[in-house]
């Protein structure tokens, strides 16, 4: 009896000993969005360029580099050639001038600094209003300063979901099938697949009976629907992560799900089916599951990861809010 109250203290002490430490990680992390969303917003405030335009483009590179800070409040980075001009390294406006440079001050030090996180959000901000305030204007301001498709594509969307939601920490997630259904799954990314040559087999195999609902897992903007020759029905969302979302195999989708669409952790896509592997319309080669693949984007290049860890770690999230 003493032995069991012993313990009961001991882990008692323990988890007072861990909860300050919770707190202020979770405030620590409150904390850093706060002040990205006030230097968005004060930005806003000078160039009347939307906040949303502005948090899209830090988003964004945010994901590209590897080197950050964990509490990095701003991540652009404006190269030094179009920051302070050709043949120039002086902050002094003036002279960032007289260079043609791009650098501007933002918190009123008269120096462009390319360190700090206001002058950074001033000078992008500034580059963007060149072109125009309109959602098309700023898609023609970044792909001339990023000349990349995808990038612009990533970034827009972002802003939407940005806009939308009307915060940044948007770090919710979701299972993306029903988790009251009877479903199952194992790490299958890796494994070889014959069905159009030899390749390997980019995604995670969650078997569940036709019709199942289909999930988002994440905020994002549906990038791609249709049919393909393997993926047979299927449907792709990119997040606000640089990451591609790929659903496969769908039986079909929800009524009214489109390009262009917003969506949310939670929301329906579809349904679990068996399409693919062949012409349109093609089922039943194999048994119903959902393929879900996960493709990140660092600014150069996309490629395939394992998306089986994320399930597992989403899984729980889901059973969670049960």
């Amino acid at each position: 009896m003493y032995y069991r109250s012993y313990l009961s203290f001991l882990l008692l002490m323990t988890i007072l000993c861990f909860l300050p430490i919770i707190a202020n990680a979770e405030e620590k992390e409150d904390s850093i969005y706060d002040k990205r969303m006030a230097l968005y917003k004060k930005t806003e405030a000078i160039t009347e360029i939307p906040w949303y335009y502005i948090a899209a483009v830090d988003q964004y590179e945010r994901q590209i580099y590897k080197d950050l800070e964990e509490d990095q409040v701003i991540s652009i980075r404006i190269p030094t050639e179009i920051w302070f001009g050709a043949g120039n390294s002086s902050t002094d406006t003036d002279m960032i001038g007289i260079f043609n440079g791009k650098g501007r001050d933002g918190n009123g030090d008269h120096k462009a600094d390319p360190e700090n996180g206001e002058d950074i959000l001033y000078t992008m901000a500034s580059i963007i209003k060149e072109y125009g305030h309109s959602e098309e204007d700023f898609k023609i301001a970044l792909w001339n300063y990023y000349k990349r498709d995808l990038t612009v594509q990533t970034i827009k969307n972002t802003a939407l979901v940005f806009k939308k939601f009307n915060h940044i920490n948007l770090t919710d997630r979701d299972f993306p099938v029903a988790i009251n259904y009877n479903y199952s799954y194992r790490n299958t990314w890796g494994d070889r697949r014959g069905f159009g040559g030899n390749r390997i087999h980019e995604g995670t195999d969650i078997f569940a009976d036709y019709g199942t609902p289909v999930h988002s897992t994440t905020y994002g903007v549906v990038e791609l629907k249709g049919w393909n020759l393997y993926g047979g029905w299927r449907i792709g969302i990119r997040d606000i992560f640089n990451i591609y979302h790929y659903y496969a195999h769908l039986s079909g989708y929800k009524d009214g799900i489109k390009v262009g669409q917003i969506v949310k952790p939670g929301d329906v896509l579809g349904s679990v089916g068996s399409s693919g592997y062949g012409p349109p319309g093609t089922s039943g080669k194999f048994p119903p599951h959902l393929h879900y693949g996960m493709y990140k984007d660092n600014g150069y290049s996309e490629w395939s990861f394992d998306p089986y860890p994320y399930l597992s770690k989403w899984e729980r999230m889901a059973k969670n809010k049960k």
